[in-house]
């Protein structure tokens, strides 16, 4: 047998089936949507009116809240795919896909949660930045998420490199259900729930929730695409790595031969 022909049957042994294409039908109709919902959100996003309290910049809300729940919806998806990873019936290299390329995903919306949300606070609070409780917390999970995504660059062995990854994904996640209800908690100067409003007479014009509610639909469509992309992305890493390992061998056992 020859060097190619070992290496041939080597890797075909030890690779998962190829994972279908990123521009396969789902990913291509998910983008289309995307594309639709961001649009109708910009344009419902200029059409609303001006507040007395905020002017032009009370027109974010339909994008600064969408930005900060596909931002929760990526962490969560990717504590939900390490759980599926450390669970030895469910254990498969997707899941751990899954999950870097969901907290990748998730590390860009929490950015932008705090950009948008600087350029909103700017003109009401009259500063770029406060150590608000909300603020603070946001800040704290793009940290700890950062931290995330480097001990998954670590070398080290993908079981080991997963099992670790997951458990830090875990516990990781806990600080999104305190950043929710951190302005119910304490007292902070981000502004309460937009939805659901404990008072009444609080609630939001329709609409305002309208543009709110289709911004929520476009960043959960942008979410799905941008994480089909980058696990598929991955697991072409994670193939070409494991060609270059198996040709390693092949050449190490071609060498001990000769």
């Amino acid at each position: 047998m020859t060097t190619t022909e070992l290496f041939d049957e080597r890797a075909g042994q030890d690779r998962e089936p190829a994972p279908p294409a990123a521009g396969g039908a789902l990913t291509l109709a998910l983008g289309v949507a995307a594309v639709l919902a961001l649009g109708v959100t910009y344009a419902l996003g200029l059409a609303l009116p001006e507040t007395v309290e905020q002017g032009d910049h009370s027109r974010l809300i339909a994008i600064h809240p969408g930005l900060a729940w596909a931002s929760y919806v990526a962490f969560g998806v990717t504590a939900l795919a390490s759980a599926a990873w450390l669970w030895p019936r469910t254990r498969r290299a997707t899941w751990d896909h899954l999950a870097g390329a969901s907290a990748e995903v998730g590390v860009v919306f929490t950015a932008l949660t705090l950009v948008t949300g600087s350029i909103w606070g700017r003109p009401t609070w009259g500063v770029w930045w406060v150590w608000d409780a909300r603020l603070t917390l946001s800040a704290l999970m793009l940290a700890i998420y950062l931290g995330y995504l480097a001990l998954r660059r670590v070398p080290a062995a993908p079981d080991l490199r997963a099992g670790r990854s997951a458990v830090v994904a875990l516990v990781a996640v806990l600080v999104i259900p305190v950043n929710h209800f951190a302005v119910e908690w304490w007292r902070t100067l981000h502004q309460g729930r937009s939805l659901a409003q404990l008072t009444p007479e609080n609630d939001l014009d329709g609409r305002f929730i309208g543009a709110m509610a289709v911004g929520f639909l476009a960043m959960t469509l942008v979410y799905a695409w941008l994480t089909l992309h980058r696990m598929a992305v991955a697991r072409l890493e994670d193939a070409e790595a494991d060609v270059d390992l198996q040709a390693a061998l092949v050449q190490r056992r071609a060498e001990g031969v000769s």
